[in-house]
């Protein structure tokens, strides 16, 4: 069976292009809404270049001539200005708001890199709460506590609070393809945050209204098959994020008969998940991500499958960091999965340990010197460099804490999620990759249904929840 045409075109575009975000953009005949997304895309800008701090908007909108860093003009800034002020005026309706707001995408899709940082600036430093009524409305409330107009008083200080950036960024969502356009804004915006310190404002107004937005509760839990649209298995193989999507087999292989992919969708964002999870159903818990990847391998027999796999999870939208889909999404699925197969007993994961290698040139640089000359993934069992290396690991995960919190980022996502450190596995990936993360070694974690809620309140006071096997590690 040759491989469908659009899926060797995607793979051999995607794979070799994988981080190129500034690729060009096919449009639709539609135009108009894909235009305005396919153009909000990053044009120039690299998380590598500095941003200049400079004047601020204040002492620019001021000004009568540009300096040489900057892009517009203070004419241009002003006008600029005046057409975001237009989109919350007040005498203005929603629809007729939403419309200026996708003028001025228009705008922006259009405009070339520091015009953009231009424009965040504006959100940022000009659309901000106004300090007089918001000192007044606290003092009114303090004064009010415990008296019959508290609950009056609160509300109106609250009201105070918002800023007009709030109603900005509504506004900008009104229009149908604005949330879209603002998802694209935030992940151009965001390398440049540490550069620029003027942008913060922007940013945390942004991922709040982001986490209220894309709420679990208004996302749709969607399996993703073979069978699935073709610009839908592209975006698997687009933002496949821990194990490289290679080839048409290799994407056929993760969507077969015994594997399952589910993904989070937005309904303003209908053909992206934001994220989604591969899965494997086995008869037993898998400690090497090979044999899940071989694309020759014997399909499982789902009447003897006992074990979902999750061996990878995704994020897809940059410009939604900071908001957590990951937990919900594996109790979704989980519950979807003991539907359709009643005999799964046990949910686990197959984990990368992506700090593991820094940390321990960190911490034990002779051992981690060690490991460096060594054929790590051909170490006897019984050598001491390996028990070495796997005791430092077990250390790493079963006790590593940083301000109460797991040291490794994986980890601190499944342990915060209520799993268990359960199993430590030698070569479990012996990609390039996980050699370069971890020495090869990857890790499950348990998903132990009944102790959830137990796991966390351990986690909570201190203590990392393992297996006895990662314990005898420590001996």
């Amino acid at each position: 069976m040759s491989p469908p045409d659009w899926l060797n075109r995607s793979v051999s575009r995607l794979s070799g292009q994988k981080n190129a975000e500034n690729s060009e953009k096919k449009l639709s005949k539609e135009a108009e809404s894909q235009q305005i997304r396919a153009r909000a895309a990053p044009k120039d800008i690299t998380s590598s270049e500095t941003l200049p701090s400079g004047r601020s908007t204040r002492d620019r909108l001021k000004a009568t001539l540009r300096q040489k860093e900057e892009a517009l003009s203070p004419r241009v800034l002003r006008r600029t200005l005046q057409e975001l002020r237009a989109i919350i005026d007040p005498q203005v309706s929603e629809v007729e708001g939403g419309l200026r707001a996708k003028g001025v995408a228009g705008w922006y899709a259009q405009a070339a890199p520091n015009e953009r940082r231009d424009m965040w600036l504006l959100m940022s430093e000009q659309f901000v709460a106004d300090a007089q009524k918001n000192q007044a409305a606290q003092a009114q409330f303090s004064a009010l506590v415990g008296t019959a107009d508290e609950a009056v008083a609160e509300v109106r200080f609250r009201r105070a609070t918002v800023s007009p950036r709030r109603r900005l960024l509504q506004r900008f969502s009104a229009f149908p393809e604005g949330i879209r356009f603002l998802v694209d804004l935030r992940a151009d915006m965001l390398p440049h945050l540490k550069a620029d310190k003027r942008l913060a404002a922007l940013d945390v107004e942004m991922e709040y209204m982001f986490s209220t937005w894309f709420d679990v509760g208004f996302l749709d839990l969607r399996r993703i098959s073979w069978d699935s649209p073709a610009s839908l298995i592209e975006k698997l193989i687009k933002y496949e994020a821990v194990h490289d999507i290679k080839s048409w087999s290799d994407v056929k292989n993760r969507l077969d008969s015994d594997r399952r992919c589910y993904g989070f969708f937005h309904p303003r964002l209908p053909d992206d998940p934001l994220i989604f999870v591969e899965v494997a159903l086995t008869h037993d818990i898998a400690g090497c991500i090979t044999p899940l990847l071989d694309e020759s391998a014997v399909v499982e027999d789902l009447n003897l499958a006992t074990t979902a796999v999750f061996y990878s999870i995704s994020n897809t939208q940059a410009g939604l960091r900071g908001v957590s889909f990951g937990d919900s999404l594996i109790k979704r699925v989980v519950d979807t999965l003991k539907g359709e197969f009643p005999k799964l007993k046990t949910f686990v994961t197959l984990s990368p340990i992506p700090g593991l290698r820094a940390w321990l040139g960190k911490s034990m640089p002779e051992l981690a010197a060690q490991l460096q000359d060594a054929d790590v993934l051909n170490l006897p069992d019984k050598s001491a460099l390996r028990r070495a290396l796997m005791l430092q690991a077990a250390h790493y995960l079963g006790r590593g804490l940083a301000d109460g919190k797991p040291l490794d980022a994986v980890a601190k996502f499944h342990l915060g999620n209520g799993a268990r450190v359960e199993r430590l596995n030698w070569a479990g990936d012996p990609s390039g990759k996980g050699i370069k993360q971890s020495y090869g070694l990857m890790v499950n974690y348990l998903y132990d249904l009944k102790r959830l809620d137990k796991h966390r309140a351990m986690l909570a006071q201190g203590k990392i929840p393992v297996a006895k096997a990662i314990e005898d590690l420590y001996i």
